[in-house]
């Protein structure tokens, strides 16, 4: 397998590549939630379409998001910060990775679930993000469990909850937002393989069978558990499902917010 990087637009290159190729089983894309589900809605137009233009193969792996904050703030829980964030009158902020990433998303339907107001404050990528969190200069975070939860574990973020409807393996210990009373939210990155359009049936299960099985794996599920991700699995009619309702979630809260690219 050779992997080609196709960089830029916000992965649209490179899945615009993808889309276009021959569907013959041998061109495939690692798309992710961004390039699948949040440009469509985000962007005026993209140059390929993420349901029409793909043979959904498998999902592979769920990135969680910590909720995090420096650690010199009151609020310990999840219920304490919304309580802070009304009674604060829209004073607060949050920074993400960047606008329409799904670290500004995250925090945009936490926002509207929890009702309150609070002012987005984008930087370009985790690492300034990450920083400006531990130095105070946002209210709270929500990040990849990969490049954050280093700086809970060295004391240099506090971690309220896990973005995930469900408790991760690698965070037991984290309560969900969801069971800290914003019942049904769940926010995460994500990876999925796909084929271009047309690719034959009999192929994209080959594919399938053969991907789920190494997603299966020991070793696979070790090491993504040691990055505080979740391996994924399921058939190509799972991975469409799973398309068409991210498209729908982040459709509503690119709308409501009124969320335009930079």
């Amino acid at each position: 397998m050779v992997v080609e990087n196709r960089s830029g637009a916000s992965g649209m290159i490179g899945t615009e590549v993808a889309a276009r190729a021959a569907p013959d089983g041998s061109t495939l894309l690692m798309g992710s939630s961004g390039t699948q589900s949040i440009n469509v809605s985000l962007f005026p137009s993209i140059p390929y379409d993420p349901v029409r233009g793909f043979a959904p193969v498998i999902l592979t792996v769920v990135y969680p998001m910590l909720m995090v904050t420096p650690t010199n703030r009151a609020p310990g829980t999840v219920a304490e910060f919304i309580a802070h964030a009304r009674a604060s009158q829209g004073r607060l902020n949050y920074c993400s990775i960047g606008t329409g990433q799904p670290s500004h998303l995250a925090g945009e339907l936490f926002k509207s679930m929890a009702g309150i107001e609070m002012t987005h404050v984008p930087y370009r990528g985790s690492a300034p993000a990450v920083t400006a969190a531990i130095a105070g200069e946002c209210d709270v975070l929500f990040d990849s469990a990969l490049s954050s939860g280093p700086q809970v574990r060295g004391g240099r973020l506090r971690a309220l909850a896990v973005t995930t409807t469900s408790r991760v393996g690698s965070w037991p210990d984290l309560p969900t937002i969801a069971e800290s009373g914003l019942a049904g939210y769940d926010a995460y990155t994500w990876t999925a393989l796909y084929a271009p359009a047309g690719t034959p049936a009999p192929v994209v299960a080959r594919l399938n069978a053969e991907v789920g099985r190494i997603l299966a794996s020991p070793r696979f599920q070790e090491t993504m558990a040691a990055q505080g991700a979740v391996p994924g699995g399921g058939s190509p009619e799972d991975l469409a499902r799973f398309t068409a309702s991210e498209i729908a979630k982040w459709a509503a809260v690119i709308r409501a917010g009124d969320i335009k690219p930079d």
